[in-house]
């Protein structure tokens, strides 16, 4: 699965799926996004739907999708056909240009952070190895502070160094798929006042997937460097962690994909589920029960990871 291409993106926020899921889900009430009721029977979202109101033998709880309910299996493809086609639009399209960043050794010299005999050291050793950052350089053979070369990485990147004190795995591990934490290097550290997530990377944050983590959750989300050994450790201990269960698609093409999405939603009927792109991949998050939390439960939630095959 071609995970790694980084592709941008720039969509709308969704309203926090904690207050969406407050009550039981199962009453019909109005959510976010939904059109209005009529009557006393809850409206279908597809707005090409005509006959939503015949469909009096469905429950009008379940399948919910983007804060709408469907009432037919026809309603929840166009609907997610929609979802789609929004995700995927421009994902061919080329990347923005590279924006130019002062190189780590020149910032840390500007900061008085190192010496010229110091940086000279690390770019000698860092050519004649082939490999390496020069931060690791700078660490093993000039003895630079990590917490120094880390806050150089956050002003060279204009983002915090943030903290993984008292980390919650099992807490944070709703927050994203094992697959993307893995592939993509991202550490969910906390929520703070049940609004704001932040989200952690060893040597440069990811904007994209941070994208994504708000919209789905509906959270805002603070991006930021952690010190690298400390990242690697909570790292590991949350890839140990359990998370959501997970199925990985690859279709042949995109009607292919939309009606495996589309079938997804109707076999779980959930009481809430949402749609991101992340990078080249489509991630669809299935929430089950109420939400008592931010990020809800690891047995509650399911997510289905997709892509085309071919496509990037």
């Amino acid at each position: 699965m071609p995970l790694l291409n980084r592709v941008g993106t720039d969509r709308p926020g969704f309203q926090p799926v904690a207050e969406l899921l407050a009550g039981d889900g199962m009453d019909g009430a109005h959510t976010a996004g939904a059109p209005p009721r009529s009557g006393l029977l809850r409206s279908c979202a597809n707005p090409a739907c005509s006959t939503g109101w015949l469909q009096i033998w469905r429950s009008r709880g379940t399948p919910v999708f983007e804060g709408g309910w469907n009432c037919s299996t026809a309603c929840t493809a166009a609907r997610v056909s929609a979802a789609v086609a929004r995700e995927r639009e421009g994902c061919g399209a080329a990347l923005e240009p590279h924006r130019h960043r002062i190189p780590l050794g020149l910032l840390m010299l500007e900061q008085g952070w190192i010496t010229r005999a110091q940086l000279r050291s690390a770019l000698e050793s860092q050519r004649t190895c082939g490999s390496g950052r020069l931060g690791h350089w700078l660490m093993v053979k000039d003895g630079v502070s990590e917490r120094l070369v880390t806050r150089a990485l956050g002003l060279q990147w204009s983002c915090p160094v943030l903290g993984s004190e008292a980390h919650d795995a099992e807490g944070m591990s709703p927050a994203l798929p094992r697959l993307f934490v893995d592939a993509f290097g991202a550490l969910p550290l906390r929520v703070a006042a049940g609004r704001l997530l932040y989200l952690g990377f060893e040597d440069r944050p990811d904007p994209v997937l941070a994208l994504a983590l708000e919209r789905m959750t509906g959270l805002r989300v603070e991006s930021g460097l952690v010190e690298g050994s400390r990242f690697r450790v909570a790292h590991q201990r949350l890839l140990e962690a359990r998370f959501p269960r997970v199925e990985l698609v690859e279709a042949a093409s995109e009607p292919a994909l939309v009606r495996v999405l589309a079938r997804a939603v109707e076999r779980m009927r959930p009481l809430e589920s949402r749609l991101v792109r992340v990078h080249d991949c489509l991630w669809l998050r299935m929430w089950q029960k109420p939400q008592s939390g931010p990020l809800g439960e690891v047995s509650s939630v399911a997510d289905l990871i997709a892509t085309v095959a071919g496509q990037s």
